[in-house]
């Protein structure tokens, strides 16, 4: 699928996997906007891409329908990716055998209220803009890829929440993609593995722990950089024949239960 002189929705786009696929997309010929909270670095980021920044937190239906209106009237909305995202870690039950150290339910349903169902809120108020797009020679309207996460199938202790977020994402893309297949459009989903974002902070402890993490990837025996998501996020767009589909990218790795 051509994007040239279309318009993108990136969430999440102002950092990370986010950024790198606003930039890569952007090369492809597409005006991106750069949906984030972090104003500062997405309207850097919109300016140096040629791109529009716009304020989205993921829980505010109101604020996605404005960003998805904003693309589409730049130009045809034909690509989305979705990789606004929040991590939490704690243990399902604490140590001392109280209720009140069980794991916080707050936290629990924030991060599916963000990772989960801001990903579901995007994709059906993107695709519904998209369904009013000229379709190309394949019959296609646009195509939409989601981030996921190694942990749904490989989550660690302390991940429950993350997890079922994102098992959640990889549970709805054929559904969905079977939903989407009635107006023209494309949904897959992209899982990465442990990646090299500014989660791990910087200097040489960082780098240190960095490396150790990198020990436990099957081949090449280190974290997983941006561009190599971005990449493959992509490929999930242009390619017109790839639908309903969760693809790993993650080096190999297994994750063990620590």
């Amino acid at each position: 699928m051509d994007i040239t002189g279309a318009s993108a929705l990136v969430t999440g786009g102002a950092s990370g996997i986010g950024a790198a696929a606003a930039r890569q997309l952007a090369a492809k010929g597409a005006t991106v906007v750069v949906a984030d909270l972090q104003a500062e670095r997405g309207e850097a980021l919109a300016e140096e891409i040629g791109g529009v920044f716009a304020r989205v937190d993921v829980t505010d239906t109101a604020a996605i329908e404005a960003a998805v209106t904003a693309a589409a009237e730049i130009a045809p909305l034909r690509a989305v990716v979705n990789s606004a995202g929040i991590g939490w870690a704690q243990r399902t039950v604490g140590r001392d055998g109280e209720f009140g150290s069980a794991h916080d339910l707050e936290a629990y349903k924030r991060v599916i209220a963000i990772n989960l169902v801001g990903t579901f809120d995007v994709t059906r108020l993107a695709a519904t803009a998209m369904s009013r797009n000229e379709p190309d020679v394949d019959g296609c309207r646009g195509a939409i890829c989601n981030l996921a996460s190694v942990a749904a199938f490989d989550g660690q202790i302390g991940q429950a929440a993350y997890s079922s977020s994102k098992g959640g994402v990889v549970g709805m893309t054929l559904p969905v993609a079977r939903d989407l297949a009635a107006v023209g459009i494309r949904l897959n989903t992209v899982a990465p593995g442990l990646i090299d974002t500014p989660i791990y902070g910087e200097g040489p402890d960082a780098e240190a722990f960095k490396a150790k993490l990198g020990e436990s990837v099957l081949f090449p025996k280190r974290l997983g950089v941006p561009d190599e998501l971005a990449s493959m996020v992509v490929e999930t767009i242009t390619n017109s024949y790839l639908n309903g589909e969760v693809v790993r990218v993650d080096g190999g790795i297994r994750m063990p239960p620590r």
